[in-house]
């Protein structure tokens, strides 16, 4: 904490004794004019609002800093934020900050926390969760991040083994990956070559049943090319 933040949140820390929340407001307001970024004094200017009953300052204070361009912990903020609503009982208005945020970042840990909002009491239930599971499932696939989609598939287990049944805890185990060991060049940043490395990567089942198909569907176009030669040979021969 730099000198001047330090001075702020002393000085705060002295009027809120004195219980001047109005000082207080007054402050905050400084110190957000010269640190816009900082998270940490919203999210403290936040819940000041929030601890006197003002419940809609407190929001239009989370709104206001949700919309800053610059933030040094912009994920503290938003769950500071959600965790808010969910416990004003404001259950659609978390759901639609996660959506919000999920249009910002698609980070694992946002889809995970998501997911167990839904399967909470102040979610939409089992069916819910497993619907946004799935739909960061999708989309982390798509992307090609399978590290993320192993962290998604083991918090999504032990969400089906405490919440689920066997048959829905077995299709998520029938989506597990296997673990391999694998080979690749290291290189420089000159594109020099530095030897041999192992690594370890995923193997998700999706992905083979992909892979089978389509070596099916190019062996498929290789015999058709094949039997199109063949044919146009005979016609010469028979010329």
């Amino acid at each position: 904490m730099c000198g001047k933040e330090r001075i702020f949140t002393d000085y705060i820390a002295l009027e809120l004794a004195l219980g001047e929340v109005d000082r207080c407001r007054s402050l905050y307001t400084n110190y957000l004019k010269a640190m816009p970024h900082n998270c940490r004094a919203w999210s403290k200017y936040a819940e000041l609002e929030n601890s006197v009953g003002e419940t809609e300052r407190c929001r239009a204070i989370y709104e206001l800093a949700v919309s800053q361009t610059a933030l040094d912990m912009p994920e503290m903020l938003w769950k500071h934020y959600i965790d808010f609503e969910i416990e004003e009982g404001e259950g659609e208005k978390a759901r639609k900050l996660y959506e919000r945020l999920l249009e910002k970042t698609g980070h694992v840990k946002v889809w995970i926390s998501f997911a167990q909002f839904e399967g909470s009491e102040a979610g939409k239930g089992i069916e819910a969760a497993r619907d946004i599971f799935q739909r960061a499932h999708d989309q982390l696939k798509e992307a090609g991040m399978k590290e993320e989609r192993v962290l998604l598939l083991d918090a999504w287990r032990v969400f089906e083994k405490s919440s689920g049944d066997a048959q829905s805890l077995a299709k998520v185990d029938a989506m597990l990956p296997r673990r391999v060991k694998r080979k690749r060049m290291r290189t420089d940043e000159d594109g020099a070559e530095l030897g041999w490395e192992e690594y370890f990567d995923y193997t998700f089942p999706d992905d083979q049943d992909n892979a089978t198909n389509t070596k099916i569907l190019e062996m498929a176009a290789k015999w058709k090319q094949a039997q199109m030669e063949e044919d146009s040979s005979s016609d010469e021969d028979d010329d």
